[in-house]
């Protein structure tokens, strides 16, 4: 079968303990692939992490045959940690993100005493301005700033395919919060119309799944026209003060992520741990009262 000109492959990996979708995509002609999205897994119990569910992703890379060029993230995580690190001490891929991650930096380093990091960005490889491009093989890889959930979201247009982290979820879900420190309902409501105005057909690959009421399959891919005419907070017809009003009343009544803690300090780090203590152990600190 001929592989369809500017139509990447993608497979996805679901981590169901954060209910996240990491996404393996690559061009057919070339076999140059991105890992999008990356879980390592961690029991905050037991304070342990495990590189298990990598591993699952760097078994689809072998599968496929195909060569890992770029670990990418959508924005700084606060639902799981990322695997990046692991991810390129593996494959030699950098790590991308795009440039607004430094907001998230200057924000997070007080609240985590986080004297050891600069807020420069330059924990990642590369960091992507809005309308940046690059090439994944023969595709072309074009990064449009989302923010809104968080100022740092970026989505990946890759040919057919766009991978938007988690501005949007399926129709019957909805969308992203926007009350974590530099969200705002008001600037997702507009990143939002901005991935909505992509062509109908384009491919829209989510970050997270979490079964809507009635539906008892995950499910992390979707379209343009789908979330358009179905999308149950943001669907055609739904004016910008409609979505902020239901957005800011829906966001006061969810707790935080239960992993918000351990990922945001990890995953400002893009994905590394915290230097050692004196002792030679890492410590994740916890901010009493701040969050």
């Amino acid at each position: 079968m001929t592989a369809r000109p500017n139509r990447p492959e993608v497979r996805t990996f679901f981590h169901e303990p954060t209910n996240t979708a990491a996404h393996l995509v690559w061009d057919p002609t070339t076999k140059a692939a991105a890992i999008i999205d990356s879980v390592l897994d961690y029991d905050a119990a037991a304070g342990r992490t495990d590189t298990a569910f990598a591993d699952r992703i760097l078994a689809g890379v072998a599968e496929e045959g195909v060569q890992v060029a770029w670990i990418l993230e959508t924005h700084a995580h606060a639902d799981h940690l990322s695997a990046a690190p692991y991810l390129k001490d593996r494959t030699g891929a950098p790590i991308g993100m795009g440039s607004r991650i430094v907001e998230v930096q200057r924000v997070f380093r007080p609240i985590f005493h986080a004297t050891d990091l600069n807020p420069d960005g330059g924990q990642f490889d590369r960091l992507f301005d809005d309308e940046e491009t690059f090439p994944l093989g023969n595709l072309t890889v074009r990064v449009l700033h989302t923010p809104g959930h968080t100022p740092a979201c970026a989505t990946y247009v890759i040919g057919d395919a766009a991978f938007v982290g988690d501005t949007l979820f399926m129709p019957d879900y909805g969308t992203a919060r926007a009350d974590f420190p530099g969200g705002d309902a008001r600037t997702l409501y507009r990143s939002i119309r901005r991935v909505l105005s992509l062509p109908p057909a384009t491919r829209l690959f989510l970050c997270h799944d979490y079964k809507a009421k009635g539906r008892d399959h995950y499910a992390w891919e979707t379209t343009v026209a789908e979330e358009r005419a179905a999308n149950v907070h943001v669907h055609d017809g739904i004016t910008e003060d409609e979505f902020v009003a239901m957005r800011e009343a829906r966001d006061r009544t969810l707790k935080m992520p239960a992993l918000i803690i351990p990922s945001i300090q990890v995953n400002m780090r893009a994905g590394r741990m915290p230097p050692p203590e004196a002792d030679g152990n890492v410590y994740l600190k916890i901010p009493v009262n701040r969050l």
